[in-house]
């Protein structure tokens, strides 16, 4: 649907910090649906866990959260390269699986609400039918120029 490019364009993470890999579904100001292969040789599994790699939930929360900025970016039009949106909080996650190596790890984020320069968004990460994540994250939009 999107080329990594244009993934790129509304999500300013990049190797090895990147973790969409494809837009699977996008309905503007309403939701995306996005996929990130698992791999074993990804840094990370070498520290966790030794001997029982699992992809860490903080990683888990970062793909939803870098979804949740292409979809509020990419649903404002143009890229508006004067604003960033941050991750505010994170409520009612839960993990409930294992994501491991050789996993596929769905996740769609739906606008609960806008506000001004803020957004609430609903995300639920699945691999395969089985969900492994769910929670809330608020996001705000700053300035470039703030920055600092």
């Amino acid at each position: 649907m999107f080329t990594i490019k244009e993934i790129m364009a509304c999500v300013p993470h990049r190797y090895p910090f990147l973790f969409i890999d494809r837009v699977l579904d996008y309905l503007p100001n309403k939701s995306v649906t996005t996929l990130k292969n698992i791999t074993i040789n990804e840094a990370q599994f070498q520290g966790h866990f030794p001997g029982r790699p699992i992809f860490p939930g903080v990683y888990i929360i970062e793909a939803i959260a870098q979804s949740a900025c292409f979809l509020l970016v990419k649903s404002a039009g143009e890229v508006n390269r004067e604003m960033v949106y941050y991750l505010g909080r994170v409520m009612k996650m839960s993990f409930t699986k294992p994501v491991l190596p050789g996993d596929r790890l769905v996740s769609t984020i739906t606008v609960e609400r806008t506000m001004n320069e803020m957004a609430l968004v609903s995300a639920v990460s699945k691999v395969g039918e089985s969900q492994v994540a769910k929670g809330d994250l608020m996001f705000g939009a700053t300035p470039v120029s703030d920055q600092g």
